[in-house]
């Protein structure tokens, strides 16, 4: 693998702050969710909010990260393809979480959608990490910024 780029911080780690920083609020949206009785407007906003910051993120990549990715690391392109199909389902829950807020006041309902997200989303970001965060250290794509790549 050729040797990381001359920028501030590594592609490879702003990858993984941006799934820390989804870990992080999606800790808050299941505190949330346990501490009230009924979803409230606040909830709704805040499940929305997050859900958007996961599509826009997954979308970068689709759009950016993983197309670079396979240019320079061919090899990658089966995993490539396995993480954006995962993408799919990410994506799948994320309009089931949407229905249910537009549709619902079913707190349980909303619970178990956000409960099976989580639970895909942990899995998926870690095989990602262990999967591309060396080979996008060593991305030679002048002029991406973190945004395109990661989707801000």
């Amino acid at each position: 693998m050729p040797p990381v780029p001359d920028r501030l911080a590594a592609w490879g780690q702003q990858l993984v702050e941006v799934h820390d920083r989804l870990r992080d609020e999606l800790d808050r949206l299941l505190d949330g969710l346990d501490e009230t009785s009924e979803l409230t407007p606040e909830l709704r906003t805040h499940c929305v909010a997050f859900c958007g910051a996961v599509g826009r993120h997954h979308t970068g990549e689709d759009r950016t990260a993983f197309p670079a990715l396979a240019a320079q690391y061919p090899e990658l392109r089966d995993t490539l393809d396995g993480l954006a199909r995962d993408h799919h389902v990410v994506a799948g829950i994320l309009q089931s979480i949407d229905a249910v807020l537009t549709s619902s006041d079913d707190l349980q309902q909303a619970r178990s959608e956000i409960d099976g997200l989580a639970a895909i989303l942990e899995s998926h970001f870690r095989w990602e990490e262990r999967a591309i965060v060396a080979a996008l250290d060593g991305l030679q794509e002048p002029g991406l910024t973190a945004e395109q790549l990661f989707g801000g």
